[in-house]
C-alpha cells in the first residue's frame, strides 16, 4: 500500500529525517508518534508529495511519488495540522471547490460531496459559512475534503489539536469508522488517542525510526519483567532481606517506609512470577500484606524510553551511523 525506502530530508547540514524505511498495509490505522521536531510532519509531507525527499523513495500502491506524482497523489487524502479552509465559503461551496481541484468528474460531484458530508457528519452545517463554525466542525470539513475522490490512503496530521473533549471523541470515532475502509496514518502527541484508535504504531525521534509495532506488542516487550508493588504492615528491612533471597528476583526498591508499614517495588527476572513466593516469605517474616499489585508498563513509559538520547544512539549504532567517538562513549557508559 505505502512503501517508504531510505527516506531522508536535509536542510543544509541539518538532517530532519534520516534514512526512514517502513511499509504500511491496507485497512489499518497507523499512529505516527514522536517529540516536537522529530520529523513527523516532514515525513508526512514527503509521503504526500508536498515535499521532495533529499534521498529515498515513496511508493503508493507501487506508484512512485517521485516519478509519477499525479497518479500517486490521486490515491491520497491529506488533512494538514491547520486545515486549508476558505472562511468566506460555506461548507458545501468549499467541498465543491475541493472536488474540482481533485478532478472529481462532474456527473459524480454532487453524489461525492453528499457522501463525504454524511461521513463527516456535516449535514446540519453544510450551508453555513466556515468562519462561523466551531473548530470541531472546521476539522470535520477538512476531513471531508480529504475524503473526496474516495482515496485509499488518508493522512491526518494532529487532527484533534485544540478540540474540546467532546469534539476529540467525535473525531476519534470518525477516524475509527474510516479505518474500516481506508488505510489511515494519524500523527498525534496524544498517547491515549493511539491506544483508542490505532492498530499499529510508528515512533520516530530525531528523524530515526525507533519502533514499528502494535501497541500491545510494544507494551508486551517491555512487560517481560513482572513488577510487583507490595505494601506491608511491618518493618521494611526484614522483608527486604527475605524477599531478595527469592529465586527470580532481579531487584528490590523500598519506595516508602513508615513507622508501621512500608511500600516495596520488586522486579522479577524475565518469565518469573513471584507473587506466590513473595506472599509466603512475607508471612514467614511476620509481615501482613496490605496490598500486592502487578504493575504494568504503560505505552507512555515505552514512548519515553524509546525517545531517549540513549536509545537514539543505540539505533544509530545498529545502522552503523554512529560516529566512532560516540561509540567509544557508549562502551564506556
Amino acid at each position: 500500500m505505502v512503501k517508504v525506502t531510505h527516506l531522508t530530508k536535509t536542510y543544509g547540514d541539518r538532517v530532519v529525517v534520516n534514512d526512514l524505511s517502513f511499509e504500511l498495509e491496507k485497512g489499518k490505522v497507523y499512529g505516527f508518534l514522536g517529540p516536537n521536531g522529530a520529523g513527523k510532519s516532514t515525513t508526512m509531507n514527503m509521503i504526500t508529495g508536498y515535499l521532495a525527499p533529499t534521498k529515498g523513495s515513496v511508493l503508493i500502491n507501487d506508484v512512485s511519488m517521485q516519478k509519477d506524482p499525479c497518479k500517486a497523489k490521486a490515491q491520497i487524502g491529506y488533512l494538514p495540522e491547520i486545515p486549508p479552509l476558505y472562511m468566506d465559503m460555506t461548507v458545501y461551496e468549499y467541498l465543491e471547490f475541493a472536488a474540482e481541484l481533485k478532478s472529481v468528474p462532474g456527473f459524480q460531484k454532487t453524489e461525492e460531496i453528499e457522501k463525504v458530508i454524511c461521513k463527516a457528519h456535516l449535514k446540519e452545517v453544510s450551508d453555513r459559512l466556515i468562519k462561523n463554525l466551531s473548530k470541531g466542525y472546521r476539522q470535520r470539513t477538512g476531513l471531508a475534503q480529504a475524503l473526496l475522490g474516495n482515496p485509499e490512503i488518508l493522512i491526518f496530521d494532529e487532527p484533534s489539536v485544540g478540540l474540546d473533549p467532546k469534539q476529540i471523541v467525535e473525531i476519534r470515532n470518525l477516524i475509527k469508522e474510516l479505518g474500516k475502509e481506508h488505510t489511515v496514518i494519524l500523527s498525534t502527541h496524544i498517547l491515549s488517542e493511539v491506544c483508542a484508535v490505532c492498530d499499529h504504531v510508528l515512533i520516530i525521534s530525531k528523524g530515526q525510526l525507533m519502533a514499528n509495532a502494535t501497541p500491545d506488542d510494544l507494551m508486551q516487550e517491555y512487560n517481560e519483567k513482572q513488577r510487583l508493588m507490595l505494601v506491608l504492615k511491618g518493618n521494611a528491612t526484614g522483608a527486604h532481606k527475605a524477599v531478595e533471597k527469592i529465586k527470580g528476583v532481579e531487584c528490590i526498591h523500598v519506595i516508602e517506609e513508615g513507622a508501621s508499614s512500608c511500600k516495596i517495588e520488586i522486579t522479577a527476572k524475565p518469565g518469573c512470577d513471584l507473587r506466590e513466593n513473595v506472599s509466603e516469605v512475607s508471612q514467614k517474616q511476620g509481615c501482613t500484606i496490605l496490598e500486592l499489585n502487578v504493575s504494568h508498563v504503560t505505552l507512555e513509559e515505552v514512548y519515553l524510553k524509546l525517545t531517549t538520547e540513549e536509545h537514539y544512539k543505540e539505533i544509530l549504532a545498529q545502522k552503523g551511523l554512529l560516529e566512532e567517538e560516540e561509540e567509544i562513549e557508549m562502551e564506556e557508559e
